[in-house]
């Protein structure tokens, strides 16, 4: 079974698939033991682990496919991976679905966003024209390869110029073909209602650390129809927050010993990167 495939069975049940964020492989490998069913790749998490910038546009799509690519040799279950706006035109758009598939993640979103584009929840988007974001996705469905991922088309527009021409791209979007569609920078409950009262089918959402909707709960989105909630930044947030912690107090003190209990263990850690099986390998073959 491929990574589409599973993720495929796993909406065919009718619950919300729950896809925390993950920056790096190591999130990853912590969202899969905390018993999360999918993953998301976001660009926003690939930029920072990777660049330490933000989200506008800096990352190519070789290093992005090959950040996903090391994502999925990491764990076992689907990855939802940010494919931005396709990297350039037709042939670009070919390529990295061709480079998604090798990847072998379970689903990517394309945009529509001029490029280079910039995070869904800051302003000054700026938008393609519909007819040109629809082609450019019915692209992406006609070079997907036959074992492919799915492919969610994204909106901007909710941000951009508001809820009226999101909800027309996003059924626009659904025309086209794509598997699901998604309207970004939502950042009030008002207009996760609008989406979901005015998108009929499979459709994602997501929910953004420091607005109103992470008062929505998976089980409340799973009754107003949405198929998958991406959580982009919670674990990117958290993770910088206890690392800018832990520092603080190594500078104050000279010493860790007061943050450790905030801390994994040497142990903890090593089962997390999977040394013990490594060591086993070594003692039996080395």
């Amino acid at each position: 079974m491929t990574a589409a495939d599973s993720l495929r069975a796993r909406l065919a049940t009718g619950h919300i698939l729950s896809a925390p964020g993950a920056p790096d492989s190591l999130a990853a490998r912590l969202i899969e033991r905390a018993g999360f069913d999918a993953i998301y790749m976001t660009g926003f998490g690939a930029t920072a682990s990777r660049l330490g910038r933000p989200d506008i546009g800096l990352l190519t799509q070789t290093e992005m496919t090959t950040h996903a690519r090391d994502m999925v040799r990491a764990v076992t279950i689907p990855i939802i991976a940010d494919a931005d706006t396709g990297y350039g035109g037709p042939a670009n758009i070919a390529r990295t679905m061709e480079e998604y598939a090798q990847a072998g993640v379970a689903a990517v979103h394309l945009e529509d966003q001029v490029a280079p584009k910039r995070c869904g929840q800051r302003a000054g988007i700026r938008l393609i024209d519909a007819d040109e974001a629809s082609r450019r996705l019915r692209c992406a469905i006609a070079s997907r390869p036959a074992d492919g991922p799915l492919i969610i088309g994204r909106t901007d527009a909710m941000p951009a110029v508001g809820s009226e021409e999101a909800i027309r791209r996003a059924l626009m979007y659904q025309d086209a073909g794509v598997d699901l569609v998604f309207v970004d920078g939502i950042k009030r409950i008002e207009e996760v209602e609008i989406v979901a009262r005015r998108v009929p089918g499979p459709k994602v959402v997501s929910i953004v650390d420091g607005n109103e909707t992470t008062a929505l709960t998976a089980q409340m989105l799973e009754q107003m129809g949405f198929a998958v909630v991406l959580y982009a930044v919670s674990m990117l947030f958290a993770a910088s927050k206890a690392m800018a912690d832990a520092l603080a107090v190594l500078k104050r003190d000279g010493t860790p010993a007061a943050a450790a209990g905030a801390m994994m263990t040497y142990a903890e850690f090593s089962t997390l990167v999977d040394l013990p099986r490594f060591q086993t390998l070594d003692e039996e073959y080395g």
